[in-house]
């Protein structure tokens, strides 16, 4: 079953139903449930029914001169839901976090039809139980989040990426350690293997922020030798390719042995988190889940298993 409902009210009265006959919903289309419900440029807040698009918020956002600092793949059809859902992040995660850091409450609909709310639309609000943590990354399997209401941050006055191939993972390891080591604070810290030598690995770096800092810290980012400037076409390539994309998280200390595992797969890791994306089976989840603790949760939002199981 997957419902379309046109707003939350409908959402709710389907999943009680649903709940009542121990129906199963394999995901709910949110696309109908997709408004701007209030912003607040002064305050740098959105609250917003979720089934709008990453896009679409960040135009509506745009035009006061902010954006919600995260940046998955696919924005254009990709809605915050999901993003939720999967706690999806981009190339400017190293710098920017995952929208976890910019979550401030949300509303979500549990499988009896119960609408929940948990934490509020300020910044500095500490009132009540965190369940926000159940959602993020939860990929629906304990209740849809519906609305959520995010902190927003100014869009930067100017953004510059710069990028240095190294012939061996080794030199890109060593090169990765110096730019930790430097001053600079880039918001894009990537490796990939993407490039026309087979052989080679990209370091790209971004910059973001006001006009002098980013000159700055490019002019420094040349001394450790990112001398050519490029873009986020690698980005494009990758998540734009057929076969399926599989995700390992290492610690970042472990990222080049993990790589090197992968026996040539093509890669875009994010160097300084240890997110490491592939197109190859070998990859597989490395994360050691509370398996009890999630088994417990599923079993008192969700007692009936109407949602998706969370793949343990």
């Amino acid at each position: 079953m997957i419902p379309a409902p046109n707003n939350v009210a409908e959402l709710s009265q389907i999943l009680a139903g649903a709940n009542s006959r121990k129906e199963k919903i394999e995901r709910v289309d949110l696309s109908k449930i997709n408004r701007v419900l209030e912003h607040s440029p002064e305050d740098m807040t959105v609250t917003v029914e979720t089934g709008i698009t990453l896009a679409e918020f960040q135009n509506c956002a745009g035009r006061c001169g902010q954006w919600l600092a995260i940046d998955p793949p696919h924005p254009e059809i990709t809605p915050l839901t999901n993003i939720i859902n999967a706690n999806a992040s981009g190339p400017r995660r190293f710098g920017c976090g995952t929208i976890r850091d910019y979550l401030l409450g949300l509303t979500a609909v549990l499988a009896d039809g119960t609408v929940i709310h948990s934490g509020g639309k300020v910044v500095k609000n500490v009132a009540g139980y965190d369940l926000m943590k159940l959602f993020i990354g939860g990929y629906g399997t304990v209740g849809v989040v519906v609305e959520a209401t995010f902190k927003l941050r100014p869009l930067p006055e100017s953004e510059q990426f710069v990028v240095t191939i190294c012939q061996s993972l080794e030199e890109a390891d060593k090169l990765i350690e110096a730019v930790l080591r430097a001053e600079i604070t880039p918001v894009i810290l990537d490796l990939h293997s993407l490039s026309t030598n087979a052989s080679a690995f990209t370091v790209v770096l971004g910059f973001a922020g006001t006009r002098e800092e980013v000159e700055w810290q490019v002019a420094n980012a040349k001394e450790l030798g990112f001398t050519q400037s490029t873009t986020l076409d690698y980005e494009k390539e990758f998540w734009g390719g057929v076969a399926g994309v599989r995700r390992l998280s290492v610690l970042p200390s472990k990222m080049i042995e993990a790589i090197r595992a992968l026996s040539g797969v093509p890669f875009v890791a994010r160097a300084g988190n240890g997110i490491i994306y592939c197109r190859s089976g070998a990859a597989r989840r490395t994360e050691q889940l509370p398996k009890e603790l999630l088994r417990r949760l599923k079993d008192a939002y969700d007692p009936n298993h109407i949602f998706p199981e969370l793949a343990l």
